[in-house]
C-alpha cells in the first residue's frame, strides 16, 4: 500500500482546515483511501499522512497544478513538503 507524507505551514489553521476537508471528495475520487492530520513540530506546521490505493496516481495527484493552487487557496504558507512511501516488505503498485 503506498503512502505520501505532506508537511507545510499554514497561514491559519481553521482556515486551511475547512478547505482541508471540503477537498476530500476530490482526493478520494484520485485514490486516496485514507488520512491521517498531524500537528507539526513548528508553529502552524501541519503533517498529513495519506494512504493511497496506486502510487502512480498518488505522485499524479501530488504533482498537479491542481492541487498546487487549491493548497495556496487554502493558505498554506509556504510550498508542501511531500514523500512517497510503501509499506516495508510489500510493493507499491
Amino acid at each position: 500500500m503506498p503512502f505520501l507524507l505532506v508537511s507545510h505551514k499554514v497561514k491559519n489553521f481553521d482556515e486551511w482546515k475547512a478547505a482541508f476537508d471540503a477537498h476530500s471528495g476530490v482526493r478520494r475520487a484520485n485514490g486516496s483511501l485514507d488520512e491521517h492530520l498531524f500537528d507539526g513540530t513548528l508553529p502552524n506546521e501541519v503533517v498529513i499522512l495519506f494512504e493511497w490505493d496506486d502510487l502512480p496516481k498518488a505522485r499524479h495527484f501530488a504533482e498537479s497544478v491542481f492541487l498546487r493552487d487549491t493548497v495556496r487557496a487554502a493558505g498554506a504558507g509556504d510550498e508542501p513538503n511531500i514523500c512517497f512511501f510503501a509499506e516495508h516488505g510489500k510493493t507499491a503498485a
